[in-house]
């Protein structure tokens, strides 16, 4: 077995209609086929439908499962609502809301307009706000149980990030509403998880977020402890699990699934894990004319 393989059994989430925001392309698409794989019939949205067609079609002849593509702009509650519908009217239910669509942009924040920090507020957090709050009221409305809701964020939802600032705030209010929400709605049969993933490249998100000429220079596998990027497969793997009837335990739970990048980013002396062995012989023959003196 590899990391680079499928975790769950065959029919692990046979039954299921999952609703992917964002679905049509990037870790979206990867986790849409993965589910496929397991069984669920899957609903992916974003505001492209040529390009939510083009997914659909390929997703089904790759895997032999259902899709349905919908048109839909997260940050627009009535076509959030219109979404639902044409869920329920296809599929006759929805199990599960996987909160995907994102948006983000590196910049000195001094350089952003209003508009541009509403632009991505809107889609991350009121976005992801208005697809839990429509499904929350279908479920509760008619008295349906077992449903899971699943928030894609990041690891500094958490601690913050200089220059991504509107999607740090974002993404920490999508955290807030889920562990708010895990415990509101356990009594109706919901519960509630994130994901903070570290780096995951996908060609277009990837490409825009860190432009060619500063790859090399910033490249942030050198900041993960593992040196390596994840596999989509890997971020597949924990995302169904968290949306299968095995983790029906695990509520109000954020995972992270980065390598270790935050944590090294975190720790005060971090910075140490550049210094060589024959640098660490110094230290230590210092160390030990210190303690002799």
């Amino acid at each position: 077995m590899s990391y680079t393989e499928g975790m769950l059994k065959e029919d692990a989430l046979k039954g299921k209609t999952i609703i992917i925001t964002g679905g049509g392309t990037g870790l979206g698409r990867s986790m849409s086929k993965y589910f496929l794989q397991l069984g669920a019939n899957v609903v992916i949205t974003s505001r492209k439908l040529e390009v939510l067609q083009n997914t659909a079609k390929e997703l089904e002849n790759e895997t032999g499962g259902k899709v349905l593509a919908v048109q839909c702009d997260v940050r627009n509650y009535e076509e959030v609502e219109n979404m639902v519908q044409e869920t329920v009217k296809t599929f006759g239910s929805a199990d599960v809301l996987v909160n995907n669509a994102a948006g983000n942009f590196i910049s000195p924040t001094e350089r952003l307009s209003p508009r541009a920090f509403d632009t991505i507020v809107d889609i991350v957090l009121k976005g992801s706000y208005n697809c839990t709050l429509a499904l929350g009221k279908y479920w509760i409305k008619e008295k349906q149980t077992n449903k899971t809701v699943l928030s894609i964020v990041t690891t500094y939802a958490w601690t913050g990030s200089a220059y991504v600032v509107p999607s740090a705030c974002a993404k920490a209010g999508v955290l807030s509403m889920t562990r708010s929400l895990a415990v509101e709605w356990a009594k109706y049969g919901i519960r509630m998880n994130a994901i903070a993933p570290g780096p995951f490249p996908t060609k277009g998100a990837w490409d825009r977020l860190v432009p060619g000429e500063f790859r090399e220079k910033f490249d942030l596998k050198k900041q993960v402890p593992l040196r390596r990027a994840g596999e989509h497969q890997e971020l597949c793997n924990l995302a169904a699990y968290l949306v299968s009837d095995f983790s029906a335990f695990v509520n109000g739970e954020v995972v992270t699934i980065d390598g270790g990048e935050w944590l090294q980013g975190a720790g005060e002396f971090n910075l140490f894990d550049e210094v060589t062995s024959e640098q660490w012989d110094l230290v230590e023959q210092m160390v030990r004319k210190a303690k002799s003196e």
